[in-house]
């Protein structure tokens, strides 16, 4: 079955123009001890989000068990969520992930409630997985849909924009990048154009398929990185800048993330993993509503072009990590290694590579040493 932009529209049933957000990214674990969400503490989430955005992505449907609670929150709703299934070294995480998501086919109404299936969260990024790998897990799974009559349901796999290439661009029915100017040390003066230039060329590969920001996002608080300064202000800067002009390009994404979690582990070279949510950790917004305004927006380029020079690196890069709760992984690779089990929903360390990207190496050499810690 061919995927289309418009067949993207089950996708993206999210943003009518009575919501800020397109879909956000979500770990169901209850904020203020990581513990495993319950159906309750779910809808909880769902009634504070419910006045941004209809949908959340999660990255594990088995990792505490976030998949049941979220699907039976949204019951009798309008509520959408992308399903996301963890892949690390070996397959167990998959395996296990790929049953549960199966079994909770059989219970929930997939057509109404499930937008999107995601397979594989920055594996290739985290070098767990070849992209061949991927790819091949991304066609099992749909595979696997269309037996149970749920062949509909667009099947996709998230990673960092370096490591998106032809074979994964040929497995998946839409590109899913992740990418933050922050993590790239980029002054906030220049992350909206630094984004879309990484947009601009994965559409370069990406044919007639549609490419959607899976992950992006800037934190409030914490250590520079670089050139890039964690603040209120900058966050709602770029929040403004990037979804003003992706609206202006109808480029879909999932903002990063829903809530400050003050239970993640700080490990990586900035301390800014707790404070990348639109909500704090008591569940009130950060900012006054409306949380960006539109009005007079002019991006700083044309639509389809970027004032940067064109990022020739859309190879097999790696990013991504595994961790004890699965939810944005632009973290080092090495923080959650062996954790399959573990959250999948944070920003990443990177360093600047050759290739314009985000590596540990250098991230160890100016911080010394990261600590091993559970990823989100």
């Amino acid at each position: 079955m061919k995927f289309s932009v418009l067949t993207l529209s089950a996708f993206a049933a999210v943003a009518s123009a009575a919501y800020e957000f397109n879909a956000l990214s979500y770990n169901a674990k209850q904020l203020d001890n990581g513990d495993c969400p319950t159906v309750n503490t779910v809808r909880d989430d769902l009634k504070v989000l419910s006045k941004y955005t209809n949908e959340v992505r999660i990255y594990s449907v088995n990792d505490c068990n976030q998949g049941e609670p979220v699907l039976r929150a949204m019951e009798g709703t309008d509520w959408k969520v992308q399903l996301g299934l963890w892949v690390s070294k070996d397959d167990e995480s998959y395996n296990k992930d790929k049953k549960e998501l199966l079994r909770l086919a059989g219970v929930f109404d997939f057509k109404k409630h499930v937008s999107s299936v995601i397979v594989g969260n920055e594996a290739i990024y985290r070098e767990e997985q070849t992209s061949a790998q991927i790819a091949d897990k991304v066609r099992e799974v749909k595979a696997a849909l269309k037996k149970i009559d749920l062949g509909d349901i667009p099947v996709t796999s998230s990673e960092t924009w370096p490591s998106y290439d032809k074979t994964l661009v040929d497995a998946v029915d839409y590109v899913n990048m992740h990418a933050f100017p922050f993590w790239e040390g980029t002054n906030i003066n220049d992350a909206q154009d630094k984004i879309f230039e990484h947009i601009y060329n994965l559409k370069k590969i990406a044919g007639n398929k549609a490419v959607v920001v899976g992950e992006t996002g800037w934190p409030d608080a914490g250590g520079n990185f670089e050139d890039a300064k964690p603040s209120l202000e900058n966050e709602q800067r770029y929040m403004r800048e990037f979804i003003c002009r992706a609206n202006m390009e109808k480029i879909k994404y999932v903002w990063f993330s829903a809530f400050d979690e003050a239970w993640k582990p700080v490990s990586n070279a900035s301390d800014v993993e707790t404070h990348w949510g639109i909500m704090k950790g008591d569940k009130s917004p950060k900012f006054e509503t409306p949380m960006y305004d539109c009005k007079g927006f002019v991006p700083n380029s044309k639509p389809g072009e970027s004032s940067d020079e064109e990022d020739s690196s859309n190879d097999d890069s790696s990013e991504s990590d595994d961790g004890t709760d699965h939810d944005n992984e632009v973290e080092d690779k090495d923080d959650d290694a062996g954790n399959d089990d573990s959250d999948t929903e944070s920003s990443s360390a990177w360093s600047i590579a050759s290739n314009g990207y985000l590596t540990t190496s250098a991230i160890v050499a100016s911080v010394g040493a990261l600590f091993t810690a559970s990823f989100f």
